[in-house]
């Protein structure tokens, strides 16, 4: 049977039917000119529905690319401030992280060089305090001269930058200046998480050496995942602030997700002729994964139109067909081809031009491309 609507659709719309009615018998459709006639049983059997015009939102849009991402301030690279040989790696991809939580573990002897490099300085800043007071008293009591007083202030002062700077330096290391002082030194040092957020990228194991320009892993906070999408140069002028946006990710859902221009930027990629446009997400609770490819329609404007569904309108070559319910009688239906002009679109409406007297009337709105399944001439939206 559908071979059969297949044919009489294809005698339909190349405008090849006969001018005379032509039966093929009570339980097929008939066609005459630009009509096609459907018994009840017909129409049911392929879960045909008829429906009217109605009014949909449509928008100008412009469409662009981008990807998910994070701000800076939420992805972190982690280093050593000093070279060493990792010796505890806890950490897989995709495990979640506290500030503060323990990364890695590293060890090497010029941490212990260090912390009895503090403590020598240290011992002497101590002598050297003591030697820049007594020549300040002697000095202030004229018994010894200015020379001798300024050297001692000198050595002292150039002596405390230079314990304060290693002190910073153990703090950097997640060394405690106060146990080194004690005589606690350790030939370890332990990096800690600087943010909170998930593992994104492990690049070291156990035993491996690393320098203070490699990094040991990175980190993502998704808790401000948003979209960043890439506009080119003679688009920019049409988008502000607060437009919306309606975006998918090809590679891994059907779906279509929300978003709002938050920032446009202020400055063109002289390679590339784009500006960055940053947008918050509406769907926070989706799993989006930073990276991932998306394409996106930036509504600029939008409009009320009259519309149908895109299985509705027809396609043949560059013509747009509906079939425009003509009778409805007891035994069945009879359909009128009737040609329009089509606007924009959206994912399940497509918007007719000029539907003076096409409101109110009755239409195939489901069931088209069940006719059209085997056709090479048309197809349905």
């Amino acid at each position: 049977m559908k071979s059969l609507y297949i044919l009489v659709l294809l005698t339909l719309f190349t405008a090849c039917g006969n001018s005379d009615n032509k039966t093929i018998d009570k339980a097929e459709p008939t066609t005459h000119n630009d009509e096609i006639s459907l018994s009840k049983a017909q129409f049911k059997s392929e879960s045909m529905v008829l429906g009217q015009l109605t009014e949909h939102t449509f928008y100008e849009t412009v469409t662009v690319n981008g990807v998910i991402d994070v701000p800076p301030q939420n992805k972190s690279r982690v280093t050593t401030l000093m070279s060493g040989y990792i010796t505890k790696t806890p950490l897989l991809v995709g495990d979640k992280v506290k500030k503060g939580q323990l990364l890695v573990t590293l060890e090497n002897t010029e941490y212990i060089e260090l912390q009895q490099e503090y403590l020598e300085v240290a011992e002497q800043l101590s002598y050297l305090k003591n030697e820049f007071t007594r020549q300040k008293t002697l000095f202030d009591e004229k018994i010894t001269s200015e020379k001798n007083y300024l050297k001692a202030e000198s050595t002292y002062k150039s002596n405390l930058a230079f314990h304060n700077g290693l002190e910073k330096k153990l703090r950097m290391l997640n060394l405690n200046p106060k146990s080194v002082l004690a005589g606690n030194m350790s030939s370890t040092i332990n990096i800690y998480a600087p943010i909170t957020g998930y593992v994104s990228k492990v690049n070291v194991s156990n035993g491996e050496f690393v320098s203070g320009s490699d990094v040991i892993l990175e980190l993502i906070d998704i808790d401000h995942i948003h979209l960043e999408l890439s506009v080119f140069e003679k688009d920019i002028m049409k988008l502000k602030k607060g437009q919306t946006i309606a975006f998918t990710i090809p590679e891994a859902s059907d779906e279509t997700f929300n978003a709002t221009v938050h920032l446009v930027g202020t400055t063109i990629d002289p390679t590339t002729r784009r500006v960055q446009v940053h947008a918050h997400i509406e769907e926070e609770e989706t799993q989006f994964i930073v990276g991932m490819f998306a394409e996106a329609q930036i509504h600029i404007s939008e409009v009320k139109s009259m519309a149908l569904p895109q299985e509705a309108v027809i396609t043949l070559d560059d013509d747009h067909y509906v079939l425009l319910l003509e009778e409805n009688t007891a035994e069945g239906y009879v359909f009128k081809k009737k040609e329009v002009k089509v606007g924009k679109q959206t994912e399940n409406f497509i918007e007719l031009l000029d539907t003076t007297n096409l409101v109110n009337k009755q239409f195939i709105t489901q069931g088209t491309s069940m006719l059209l399944n085997e056709s090479e001439g048309g197809h349905s939206h």
